[in-house]
């Protein structure tokens, strides 16, 4: 004793339940209490425990114990070491929990999920059942948890021939439900990513025909024919070597099918489901168009909630949206679908909601009350007295009330039945989130093919079906705004010399567009006019500077740059602008306008900005806002690195961020709007600051995720600097220039035109850090292109001109690459020593990303120098780090050079998933030449695990690949290639 008192467990009050007891047998044999874990004893002793968990409650005699662990040849004493493997477990686990019970030894008392087989079991059954319900989303994220259970190999460690037939059993089990989990992910159209795990699958099951199956179906729907085709060759040879068979019906019919292109093959669709109409028919209605097209999702589920009066609610839906949306049209639809259910009337107003002067309503009631029988004399004068005569007249009738174009909840309270049985439809530009208990619906545009559908309604499908190109022009010009539709399409309907071609040009001239859209008494610009008129001046002001931007959307924060006012009144006034339907809440914190809205926009700011010089200043902030944030971004990703130091001032303050994910977040997510910010800013006050955004926005580059985009943007801004005569501005959108061109992995030799002659013009403009860049870029091509002598050169230079700047980022960068040369011509030892100092000066400053690019190129070194279990740690954490990063690019290149280290190591299984995994990441990034690159190692992986005919067809491609670029990496794969092939 330690001479602390004791109190008895028995008068504790707050006494502790003990800890659970959970067993694994999806892998090792292990228990635990709670999260400690206990000490299941020697193998034999796991295998008894593993017998008694698998009999799931059921009693083992000691018998079939001992032949469990001993089979046909027990030792002498295997009852004696059964009793005693089973006393050690009885005192390791909690009370009552291992019995005995007729000679035998049973495992009792357990909780529920404490054993991970039957929690496997019971995940299995719930995903058959989402499976079988049709929702394959639910069942697919099931089957994940369930795979996810196990831990390695059944029973790992457990002797014994019971251990090693429950180990087949399970084994068959879990790659039947990943079968299953597979097929889901094809169904669902994850064809390619599901390539690489089939891949490395069938290389650990060859003789698998079902998963050879789902490999075939994957690579044809990722557009890999050739290799379909190629693994139903190497399944019938491996058959036939193995077990002189041939592929089953289901193979060898899949094989037809992919050779005949059969369309049923395609990637599924998820059916489509027909919504379900509730009949409504008020009297008072105005009359449905005759055109009614598309919103079927909207009609379903206003119709579902219309039909919720039946139960003995009182049903209140409000429509909201910009004008010309479509919210009467939709209204008045549904209410005549379901006239059936209110047979005891329907009311009707225009409530007038967007005109100068509202319906009242105290007058809307009297003439509701009018027109359900009430006589004049009957009708009280005060609003109040009217609304609760109209709720009493309403009593026990079935009444369907349309209330169209209201202004506000207010005007609309009075008007809603107060009974069980009626329903109300409101229609409103505001989004009414203060009428109690309604059902709100935010009414957007028509998607393309409702749009295309309502145009040929209206204009005819013959003079639509020869010119459907220019039809959906026309419709995409209108912003899909059904009014817009209506208008354009009624202009060309009654000119019947038109063709749609012409209209489609007119509607091409943004200036124009607003203008053209407009017929008899109906006007896009007119109904927008209506909202913009009821703004206060504060709200005006923030909807025609918003409009000027010209991104998709746009952030609060930059919202408020443009503004120029705190972020809290920009908020205020945006969301003001959201609920009056004149902008939309694209996602939290950011807005966007539809496409017309954005064209008004433009025109209020153009007739009404005073003074002009205003806009152009809007902009201006917008640009500094970016600049100075984007600056941000790669400071805090690159600490220490001179850039931000060379970039152009700003007067208006960007974003700080906690730390490298926020402001990698905000940079992806900005990404687009950014860039069409810098295209709008080439003119030549604000170059040289939209340069500076795109510079110091590279990762968007070199992510791959925004390349094209850039690319686009970079070229506008060198021309535009060379039509200013500006060799600053034009040495950096060179630089970027060459920067993306290299990255895309096909255009070297622009790459190199664009380094060489940035280097010569930021020279000239006295702007020594473009050069050292320019020269490191000139540099790469040279190490790609094989031309390791002037890489060598170039690399040098750029690390010289790197240290007198006193810049060690730009000359770790250098160094890492320049240990690429010194690898690429032999010298190995020179090469990891190189790519140890970049990586080191890297970690010493903190840089995470430009780390990993260090690791990458260590990694690559130390491949070379045989040391591979240092590579396979530096690859990895480089690996990591891109992922995090969201650098697509890098993570797959990195793949790549793992497949490579994997194939030096003899491991070609793994090679060919880690390929596999590549080629999925640099899908539509990265360019030919690193696709060529991948493949190759691919096919190398593929013929290691005797897939050959696949593995040709990987080599096929890559030989095309090079042939085309003119790469020397072609005659790498015509040595691979069987002469055969060749011919």
């Amino acid at each position: 004793m330690d001479g602390v008192p004791r109190v008895p467990a028995q008068r504790r009050p707050d006494s502790v339940e003990p800890a659970a007891l959970r067993f694994g047998v999806l892998g090792p044999v292990r228990a635990w209490r709670g999260d400690e874990p206990l000490n299941t004893g020697s193998p034999q002793q796991r295998a008894l425990l593993a017998a008694l968990l698998l009999r799931e409650g059921r009693t083992a005699t000691a018998a079939e114990l001992i032949d469990a662990l001993w089979g046909e040849e027990p030792p002498s004493q295997a009852l004696a070491a059964v009793r005693t493997y089973a006393s050690r477990l009885r005192k390791a686990l909690d009370a009552g929990v291992l019995v005995s019970e007729s000679g035998g030894y049973a495992i009792r008392g357990l909780g529920e999920g404490a054993l991970d087989l039957a929690a496997a079991q019971e995940l299995a059954a719930e995903a058959e059942k989402a499976k079988v319900s049709g929702d394959l989303c639910q069942a697919r994220a099931t089957l994940n948890r369930v795979l996810a259970l196990w831990d390695g190999e059944t029973l790992a460690g457990v002797p014994g021939p019971y251990a090693e037939a429950q180990r087949v059993r399970l084994e068959e089990w879990r790659l039947q439900l990943l079968e299953s989990r597979l097929d889901m992910d094809l169904e669902q159209g994850c064809h390619a990513e599901a390539v690489s795990e089939l891949t490395a699958l069938t290389a650990a099951h060859p003789l698998r025909e079902r998963l050879r199956e789902l490999l075939m179906l994957a690579l044809y729907r990722s557009g890999r024919q050739a290799e379909a085709l190629a693994v139903y060759a190497d399944t019938r040879r491996l058959l036939a070597d193995e077990l002189g068979v041939d592929p089953r019906p289901g193979l060898r019919e899949l094989q037809q099918r992919i050779l005949r292109a059969d369309p049923g093959l395609a990637e599924p669709s998820a059916p489509v489901t027909e919504p379900a109409g509730v009949p409504v028919r008020p009297a008072q209605l105005p009359a449905t168009v005759p055109d009614f097209t598309g919103r079927a999702s909207f009609v379903s589920e206003l119709s579902e909630v219309l039909a919720s009066s039946e139960t003995g609610v009182m049903a209140v839906s409000a429509l909201a949206g910009i004008g010309g949306v479509g919210k009467t049209t939709l209204a008045v639809h549904v209410a005549h679908q379901a006239r059936t259910a209110f047979p005891d009337g329907q009311l009707y107003v225009d409530l007038q909601g967007t005109g100068p002067r509202a319906a009242e309503p105290e007058t809307v009631l009297g003439s509701f009350l009018r027109a359900l029988g009430t006589a004049d004399s009957a009708i009280p004068d005060s609003a109040e007295e009217r609304a609760a005569l109209y709720r009493s007249v309403l009593d026990g009738r079935r009444v369907l009330v349309l209330l169209d174009n209201a202004k506000d909840a207010a005007q609309v309270r009075p008007l809603l039945p107060g009974t069980s049985g009626c329903a109300a439809l409101v229609t409103s530009r505001v989004r009414m989130v203060d009428l109690a208990g309604a059902h709100l619906v935010d009414l957007d545009v028509m998607s393309p093919d409702e749009a295309l559908a309502l145009f040929t309604k209206i204009v005819g499908e013959e003079r639509v079906v020869s010119e459907r190109e220019a039809a959906l022009d026309v419709v995409a010009a209108c912003g899909f705004l059904p009014l817009a539709i209506r208008i354009a399409a009624s202009r060309l309907a009654a000119r019947r010399t038109w063709t749609v071609s012409v209209l489609a040009a007119k509607l091409a001239d943004e200036r124009r567009r607003l203008d053209e859209l407009q017929a008899g008494d109906l006007a896009v610009k007119a109904t927008f006019e209506l909202g913009y008129g009821q703004l206060e001046p504060a709200q005006a002001r923030a909807f025609r500077l918003l409009g000027l931007a010209d991104g998709p959307d746009i952030s609060l924060a930059a919202a408020a740059a443009v503004l120029d006012l705190p972020v809290e009144e920009t908020e205020d006034l945006l969301e003001s602008l959201v609920d009056m339907s004149l902008l939309e809440s694209a996602a939290p914190g950011r807005y966007r306008y539809h496409d017309l809205v954005r064209l008004y926009a433009r025109a209020c700011a153009e007739r009404d900005e005073q003074p002009p010089s205003e806009r152009e200043a809007a902009l201006s902030r917008l640009l500094d806002f970016y600049l100075s944030t984007v600056a941000a971004v790669y400071l805090i990703e690159r600490p220490g690195d001179r850039l931000v130091e060379h970039l152009e001032p700003t007067r208006q303050p960007g974003l700080t961020f906690a730390d490298r994910h926020a402001a990698r977040d905000w940079l992806y997510a900005e990404a687009v709007s950014l860039l069409a910010c810098v295209r709008q800013a080439a003119g030549p006050k604000t170059l040289r600051r939209a340069v500076d955004v795109l510079w110091a926005a590279v990762d968007l580059a070199e992510s791959g995720a925004n390349s094209k985009e850039y690319e686009a943007v970079a070229t506008l801004l060198r021309d535009a600097a060379q039509r200013a005569g500006d060799l600053r501005a034009e040495a950096r959108a060179l630089t970027a220039l060459a920067f993306v061109h290299h990255i895309s992995g096909s255009r070297f030799d622009v790459a190199l035109q664009e380094a060489e002659r940035a280097v010569r013009l930021a020279g000239e403009a006295g702007d020594p850090l473009t050069g050292c860049w320019a020269s490191n870029i000139c540099g790469v091509v040279a190490l790609y292109q094989n031309r390791h002598e002037e890489g060598e050169a170039h690399f040098t230079r750029a690390i010289e001109s790197f240290r007198r700047l006193g810049d060690r980022p730009g000359e770790a960068s250098a160094l890492c690459n320049l240990s690429r040369i010194h690898l690429a011509t032999g010298r190995t030892d020179g090469a990891v020593a190189l790519a140890r100092e970049g990586t080191a000066m890297y970690d010493d400053m903190g840089h995470a990303l430009k780390g990993a690019n260090g690791r990458y190129a260590l990694g690559l070194a130390l491949t070379k120098s045989g040391r591979l279990a240092e590579a396979t740690d530096c690859l990895e954490q480089a690996l990591r780090v891109f992922r995090d990063s969201r650098q697509r690019l890098w993570e797959g290149m990195t793949m790549f050079r793992l497949a490579e280290l994997d194939l030096t190591a003899g491991r070609p299984a793994s090679a060919a998933m880690n390929a596999e995994s590549a080629l999925t990441l640099l899908r539509g990034i990265g360019g030919d030449w690193r696709h060529g690159n991948v493949l190759t190692a691919l096919g190398r992986a593929l013929s290691g695990i005797g897939q050959r005919d696949r593995a040709q067809v990987c080599w096929r491609e890559a030989l095309d690949i090079f042939e085309a670029l003119g790469a020397p990496e072609a005659d790498e794969v015509r040595g691979l290639l069987e002469p055969a092939t060749l011919s």
